[in-house]
């Protein structure tokens, strides 16, 4: 079935470019000159995936992100003319799933949704293959999450993750006592392959430090330089 793309973005050229890759790749684009009336398209009629700008006359790409997220879990990119690691983890932490900094390379944007429909298929994949017995609650130092409500907790209180926080935070106490490569967690947990340039890993293990820390957990994310990164556990007084 032929993917729905939905992209707003103020800049003719742009929406115009883009939209002309994607179609080329078989996608069925609709382009908005603004978020508000992408959200206005999405509520009748939702798509497969999202194309925010950051900086758009009307609601901001972050606001409508937010009101794409309480009513849907649909694929966002989002695209900031905005260097800036604030709007990075601005993006990312409304839950947005990767980001584009303009100027960009078409090519390398329409890889990037090809690898986000990728992992959509193996999500679906994996939801519609037999369930095998999963424990309600998985404990690790003083973490708790609980994979069939993806919820976490530390200290006993709950942690406001994303969904690919917590997948991220699941995977790693999973493999719990071995380095992980920043490439393994691209390709299981975002679905991209060595092609794709992204720094959401690395943004997304920053969000992940800074709500466990806030939570007073004992339990840290190491980073091993080159690779990738290992849970560690904070020693006492530290």
């Amino acid at each position: 079935m032929e993917k729905i793309i939905y992209i707003a973005d103020d800049e003719i050229n742009i929406r115009n470019l883009v939209k002309a890759f994607l179609e080329k790749e078989g996608f069925c684009v609709h382009a908005f000159a603004t978020g508000d009336l992408l959200f206005d398209a999405f509520k009748n009629a939702p798509c497969d995936l999202v194309i925010l700008d950051v900086m758009m006359p009307g609601n901001s790409g972050f606001i409508i992100c937010t009101k794409l997220r309480e009513i849907s879990a649909v694929p966002i990119i989002m695209l900031t003319a905005k260097d800036t690691e604030d709007d990075y983890v601005s993006g990312l932490a409304l839950g947005s799933d990767d980001y584009f900094t303009k100027p960009f390379s078409p090519m390398k944007l329409t890889m990037r949704v090809k690898a986000m429909f990728r992992r959509a298929a193996m999500d679906a994949q994996n939801n519609n293959a037999p369930k095998t017995a999963q424990a309600d609650e998985i404990i690790f130092e003083d973490i708790k999450i609980m994979p069939n409500m993806l919820t976490a907790y530390a200290q006993d209180k709950m942690l406001n993750l994303t969904k690919t926080e917590f997948k991220l935070l699941a995977y790693m106490i999973e493999n719990q006592g071995k380095a992980i490569a920043r490439q393994e967690l691209l390709n299981t947990i975002w679905g991209y392959d060595s092609i794709v340039e992204t720094r959401a890993t690395d943004d997304t293990v920053k969000r992940l430090r800074r709500k466990l820390s806030e939570a007073g957990s004992k339990l840290s994310i190491d980073t091993v330089w080159g690779f990738g990164f290992k849970l560690g556990v904070k020693k006492e007084g530290v």
